[in-house]
């Protein structure tokens, strides 16, 4: 049988675009720098604020840009204060200047020092507890992981100061700490590097840090006083920039306490950024922009308190844009978007292109081919519109969508058992088959009560067994919200807290799982219980999150009150959650990225649209055929996935289509479609296809390799998108591929027995397998196949598996 060369199909099939992403380019010369702005203004060093970052800003003609790596920085007076990078640090108390330059501006900054040569009463949650964080010492794969390290256990990411407290001054006997020789402490000897440490030195002897903890334990290891100053607010600049490309930028970011008082943490602060390939960040605060244009969020966290630089990175100037079309409120916002990236999008896909991506992506199935011939030969204008509508009525449409769903509700049989997985699978596919609103079937599903072998969505609770891994799923797949890191701790980039986990926790703390014959359980909520944190057993309010508490005590099933909040307009994460999900699965990538991670320091990429797109849900009664609907009939949606010269290196904006790999089911469908040989499935009637599978563990070699949802995480990284080697083996080599090939009543066999000529043969298997009819590539490989092959079968056959095997099959474009 004939074959492409591998290297040809692993190129076309295994590299990915981003894979360019490149070295950093060399800055242009500095434009005419006008003036120099340093920040902060006023510069005080000293107490425990020894320490200060600077933010330096140039402005020109054209505007301002953070000039701070690249300006000559220097001290007049070294004996006071000194610079380390870009940041000062206090030497001695006095008076000294900052002198600044960047081509031929200066400016010149006072410098006060005052009560360096002491430290002012130390605080161990302000002064002490921040260090834990920036040396790592309570990271989860450190002394913050649940068995701790050595046995010295910290509280992950200090999250109970208390508790870190005790470990320190109480436990171990007291031999951490030795406050007749605070620099022989065990605690100081270790992070210096004066005894063993698994976690190798974490500071230098002579460094600020150092010098912190040692001065602590001198004064006694203070707890601090009950009526100290607390932390109050975080100020982070610069709030928003918009940037160019490989560039470094420098983030301030100053503590603001009870007292009035403020203190540079920038060096004390966590980062963690969403679009590495746009910006990256360092321990510093540094942040650096990549060749790639597009959007980025910094998140910075000190001490639970958590705030976001927002960096945009536009394309370098070009040609003007000229007028674009809108067909619905999606595209302007889109375009308007563009505009400002100057990005231009791409022009629309053809007719045949159109056509294959919208089947597949609304019923997961293929066009055709007497479909794509009546589509392709019509000349109405508005023949997309209408067959937006036709392709919403096909019965598919539920069979694919209580696929999608059934993923993220994790309606797994190994959980369920058969009758469970089948009865909720079931369930699904009546509300997609109904087109029954989204909010209606939600509030059913957290409501669900009764017998796990006849009630479908009742068995949602029977998946998730405890009220954490409920809050997890329900918290994730219904706001957008991944709350797993506050079970333990405050949340790291987020907001939420021990608090809010087990007040969500609270509403699941009654549920009964009552086994009956059959393997299945009769579920119930036994009513009202107080809600409380682990360990502490400290009673809190059971509340969802952000939302209204429950008011206390409460008959009957409290789910009533989550349901209601939870699917109600008034919930600022339920139809924006749902709104990017569907967006994502039409565009290849969401507007907040994951898609089911929602938060203020992980913003959309086009905040605008995602609002737009979360009161249309609202607007619609949570008619979810009606977004399906706003986005297929969208030009956004229909724009070619061939990028131009000025958006080819576009990965966030939707400016040319994403390309996406078909999903497991979907492709072993398109294979047993195009090949005229259904898939036999151990159990299951003739006919039945993978997207109408009930059974997400039913045996197939295909779908494994391919990457089906293990249906044990509500997040869409539980299914695998992402082309392999052992995929493309296959494809190549499996032998119930070419079985269904060479099928004596498949479309090969018919099409020859038919009597059908070369020509029209190869442009049936275009028209089955591509959507479009053949080409001059497609004809000149055939010609050679037919005119080399002994056997006409033989070659239609290789003809075919090498369509099966193409960039373009596998695809949607």
């Amino acid at each position: 049988m004939f074959r492409l060369p591998i290297r040809a199909i692993l190129l076309t099939c295994l590299v990915s675009p981003l894979v360019a992403a490149a070295e950093r380019k060399i800055s242009p010369p500095l434009r005419q720098v006008r003036q120099l702005t340093v920040s902060p203004s006023e510069l005080e060093l000293g107490g425990t604020n020894r320490q200060q970052q600077l933010r330096i800003v140039a402005s020109d003609d054209a505007g301002e840009w953070d000039a701070t790596h690249y300006a000559d920085i220097d001290v007049a007076d070294p004996t006071i204060v000194r610079l380390q990078d870009s940041r000062l640090v206090a030497v001695a108390d006095g008076h000294s200047e900052l002198i600044v330059r960047l081509g031929d501006a200066r400016t010149n900054v006072a410098v006060q020092v005052r009560g360096v040569d002491r430290f002012p009463p130390l605080h161990f949650d302000n002064d002490i507890m921040p260090l834990f964080s920036k040396l790592g010492c309570n990271s989860g794969g450190c002394h913050g992981k649940q068995s701790g390290q050595n046995g010295f256990k910290l509280s992950v990411f200090g999250h109970d100061s208390q508790a870190d407290f005790s470990a320190l001054v109480h436990e171990g006997r007291g031999r951490r700490l030795f406050p007749a020789a605070p620099t022989r402490s065990l605690l100081v000897q270790k992070a210096t590097g004066g005894a063993p440490h698994g976690g190798g030195m974490r500071c230098a002897a002579d460094s600020l840090d150092s010098q912190m903890l040692t001065e602590w334990i001198r004064q006694g290891a203070p707890r601090g006083n009950h009526d100290a100053c607390l932390l109050v607010g975080l100020e982070i600049e610069p709030k928003e920039l918009i940037t160019r490309g490989s560039w470094d930028h420098q983030a301030l970011v100053t503590a603001v306490y009870s007292d009035g008082s403020r203190r540079d943490v920038t060096a004390s602060s966590d980062y963690a950024g969403n679009a590495d390939g746009v910006a990256s960040v360092d321990s510093a605060g540094r942040i650096s922009t990549g060749t790639l244009p597009g959007e980025a969020a910094i998140t910075v966290n000190y001490r639970g308190l958590v705030g976001a630089v927002r960096l945009i990175v536009p394309k370098e100037a070009g040609p003007p844009f000229a007028k674009l079309l809108a067909n619905n409120r999606t595209d302007e916002l889109v375009w308007a978007k563009l505009e400002k990236m100057g990005l231009p999008p791409s022009a629309l896909c053809d007719d045949a292109t159109f056509l294959r991506r919208l089947y597949l992506d609304v019923i997961g199935t293929l066009p055709r081919v007497t479909q794509v011939r009546e589509f392709l030969r019509n000349a109405d204008p508005d023949k997309r519109l209408k067959e937006v509508e036709r392709v919403l009525q096909r019965p598919e449409y539920a069979d694919f969508w209580a696929l999608q769903w059934a993923d993220v509700l994790l309606v797994d049989r190994d959980q369920l058992g058969d009758r469970g997985a089948y009865q909720f699978h079931t369930w699904l596919h009546e509300q997609f088959a109904s087109n029954r609103p989204y909010d209606e079937w939600v509030r059913e599903l957290i409501l669900a009560s009764g017998d796990s072998g006849r009630y479908g969505p009742v068995n949602f609770f029977r998946a998730l067994r405890s009220p954490e891994e409920l809050t997890r799923s329900v918290s994730q797949a219904f706001l957008g919200i991944r709350m797993d890191c506050a079970q333990c701790h405050h949340h790291p980039f987020g907001k939420w807290s021990q608090e809010d986990f087990f007040g969500l926790a609270g509403f699941f703390n009654g549920l009964q799982r009552v086994p009956t014959q059959g393997g299945r359980e009769l579920i119930y909520h036994r009513g009202y219980q107080v809600a409380r944190l682990p360990l502490s057993e400290r009673e809190i309010e059971m509340r969802p999150p952000g939302g209204p508490p429950l008011e206390t005590p409460v008959s009957g099933d409290p789910r009533r009150f989550l349901a209601d909040w939870l699917t109600s307009k008034e919930n600022p994460w339920f139809s924006r959650v749902v709104a990017n999900r569907v967006w994502k699965h039409f565009l290849g990538r969401g507007l907040v990225e994951p898609e089911d991670d929602l938060r203020t320091t992980n913003p959309a990429v086009n905040e605008p649209l995602l609002d737009y797109l979360a009161e249309y849900v609202e607007s619609c009664d949570f008619d979810l055929k009606q977004l399906v609907r706003l986005i297929t009939n969208s030009r956004v949606y229909q724009l070619s996935s061939a990028p131009n010269d000025r958006n080819y290196d576009d990965v966030q904006n939707f400016s040319h289509h994403h390309v996406t790999r078909l999903q497991a089911e979907v492709l072993l469908d398109a294979i047993c479609q195009v090949t005229g040989n259904s898939e036999q499935f151990p159990g299951m009637p003739d006919g039945v296809r993978s997207i109408q599978l009930w059974d997400n563990r039913m045996p197939s070699y295909f779908l494994d390799t391919f990457g089906r949802s293990a249906r044990e995480s509500p997040c869409q990284c539980a299914k695998s998108s992402d082309p392999t080697m052992a995929q493309a083996l296959h494809l190549m080599n499996s032998p119930e591929i070419d079985a269904k090939i060479k099928h004596p009543a498949g479309r090969v066999a018919q099409l020859i027995e038919a009597g059908r000529s070369d020509a029209e043969i190869v442009d049936e298997l275009c028209l089955a397998t591509l959507g479009r009819p053949a080409g001059s590539k497609e004809l000149a490989a055939a010609k050679q196949l037919f005119d080399n092959s002994r056997s006409r079968r033989t070659a239609v056959e290789d003809f075919l598996w090498t369509l099966l095997n193409s960039y373009e099959f596998i695809f949607i474009h």
